[in-house]
């Protein structure tokens, strides 16, 4: 029997706001999905229509499978979408799950993605069964690690040929993890 998460809330995060997703951002996803650096590393379903980012969304505004709980990351001030965080293969048996996440072009290098990681890895050992938050990325995407080190994540190891990736190119990925008792990071002093 699958358990169901919490209906989708919203998660403040300084001066960040993940939120659900909601129909009128298909358009945005499209934009940042099918950018060439974020086609390649976040876009494994092909979103390359209007339809298939409508599809997208509305599987990540979906939490009923109990599996996925992911959010629009947006600034709080100003409501603009910066990017995506999920918690996904949540698996209540093993109390872990993994973290995925992507941003625009225009939030990179501005604390957006180590910020939202944290802020969804803080609400999910608060709200599920979990106690380790996996994050995994291709050897040759560095900025994906700079991403988890910044998040309180600890380098594991190498995972040999382990994804297909957007390029259609199975690669080695980096597994980082971050247990629920680690010590937290301190993003307080950026932006």
């Amino acid at each position: 029997m699958t358990e169901l998460l919490p209906a989708p809330v919203e998660v403040p995060a300084g001066p960040l706001l993940l939120r659900p997703w909601r129909a009128g951002d298909a358009p945005a996803v499209l934009a940042a999905l099918t950018d060439p650096s974020t086609d390649v590393w976040s876009n494994p379903g092909r979103v390359a229509t209007p339809g298939d980012a409508a599809v997208w969304v509305a599987r990540r505004a979906d939490w009923s499978s109990g599996q996925i709980a992911a959010w629009a990351v947006a600034d709080a001030a100003t409501g603009e979408l910066l990017g995506s965080v999920n918690l996904h293969a949540i698996d209540r048996h093993q109390g872990d799950a993994e973290v995925g996440y992507w941003t625009v072009p225009a939030a990179r290098g501005r604390g957006v993605a180590p910020r939202a990681v944290d802020a969804a890895v803080r609400w999910g050992f608060a709200t599920l069964p979990v106690d380790r938050v996996e994050l995994v990325h291709a050897v040759e995407n560095p900025a994906s690690g700079r991403v988890a080190e910044k998040a309180g994540f600890t380098f594991e190891g190498r995972l040999r040929r382990s994804y297909r990736y957007g390029d259609g190119v199975k690669r080695d990925e980096l597994l980082w993890a971050r247990l629920a008792d680690d010590d937290v990071p301190d993003l307080s002093s950026r932006s």
